[in-house]
């Protein structure tokens, strides 16, 4: 890991001549050399429009969006290339299934669970189906250091449709027990749909072995470029699910009064796709499947371990959430006594 500040083209940046230490990488990452080139490459000789075309461009452009997909597949573990849907982001992946899955489907009286700790784009998109249908809200409150209780997790009942949460959070840093919430959302009929859009980057993802229903993540978060992201469904949910956004590539027949629509994963991809993203992101996975996300994981775990006994040393900056570095990774929360947090 001491080599890898040099792959990074921008950290060699000076301000008031220092340079650049970057902690901002929960909201994005900073870029190595091996994802600028690879869109310098795409833009140089192989630009054109994905499945546009029969000219070479767009023959050679669609080669690369297709084996980004398949890059995606193997790095999530997903079971096909057709559960793998291209979006801008996690926003987005969540926004497609409230509108293309939830509002369809839930009615008075159903519920979607969430915790109190979820992201906005986790949270005001659940608002906004339970708004359209007249669903309920639920939310799972947490003990002091960030855990679910038992009587928050007995929320997951037999009128629950939709249990959703990330699977590290962005507010505490907290690893949450995926596969435990998946089967309680699961063992009562309800599905499980995983934001993980802080967790992909930093540890191994294998959406097979979670059995989540969806799971959705960003590209930028994880070295690739902005404006891509990702969401995995599995592939008897999306069949079953209208399009999020109509037009180009995601039709298949177009009749005066009617049309259908393209195979999956295309169905979920209207208009020109962003193959400098879907390049972007292969790089970004072949990076840091290069490094190794054991490596990774190590790595983050012990600067976790060495900033947290730090921290609890200094007077008057309390931690909240848990502080077991086996707990947490990547970020630290914390209040300052007396101190506005500006």
């Amino acid at each position: 890991m001491l080599n890898v500040r040099k792959d990074f083209p921008i950290l060699t940046k000076a301000h008031n001549r220092h340079q650049i230490v970057y902690f901002d990488n929960a909201a994005t990452t900073q870029k190595p050399y091996q994802v600028i080139h690879a869109i310098v490459d795409l833009l140089e000789h192989h630009n054109g429009n994905p499945h546009r075309g029969a000219h070479v461009l767009s023959i050679e452009a669609g080669e690369l969006y297709d084996e980004a997909r398949e890059a995606v597949r193997k790095f999530i573990n997903a079971a096909s290339t057709e559960e793998v849907i291209f979006v801008r982001n996690t926003t987005e992946a969540l926004n497609l299934v409230a509108r293309s899955y939830a509002e369809p489907r839930l009615k008075k009286g159903d519920k979607i669970v969430i915790p109190i700790s979820e992201h906005h784009s986790d949270l005001v998109t659940w608002q906004r189906v339970c708004q359209k249908t007249g669903a309920v809200l639920d939310y799972m409150y947490l003990d002091e250091e960030g855990h679910f209780t038992e009587e928050d997790l007995a929320k997951i009942d037999d009128k629950t449709k939709i249990v959703a949460f990330a699977a590290v959070s962005n507010v505490f840093g907290m690893k949450r027990p995926v596969k435990e919430i998946v089967a309680k959302a699961h063992s009562v009929g309800a599905i499980a749909i995983v934001d993980g859009a802080q967790s992909t980057p930093h540890m191994k993802t294998d959406v097979q072995d979670m059995d989540c229903d969806f799971f959705a993540f960003s590209g930028h978060k994880m070295c690739g470029s902005a404006s891509t992201g990702v969401l995995y469904g599995k592939k008897a949910i999306l069949e079953g699910m209208e399009p999020f956004l109509l037009g180009g590539d995601m039709i298949e027949y177009v009749k005066e009064q009617s049309t259908t629509f393209n195979e999956l994963p295309f169905k979920f991809e209207a208009g020109s796709q962003n193959v400098e993203g879907a390049v972007a992101l292969h790089a970004a996975i072949d990076y840091l499947q290069d490094l190794g996300m054991d490596n990774i994981e190590a790595h983050e775990e012990e600067l976790t371990r060495h900033c947290l006994e730090g921290m609890k040393k200094i007077p008057h900056i309390p931690i909240i959430g848990s502080t077991d570095q086996a707990e947490t990774t990547g970020v630290i929360t914390i209040t300052i006594d007396g101190g506005h947090p500006n």
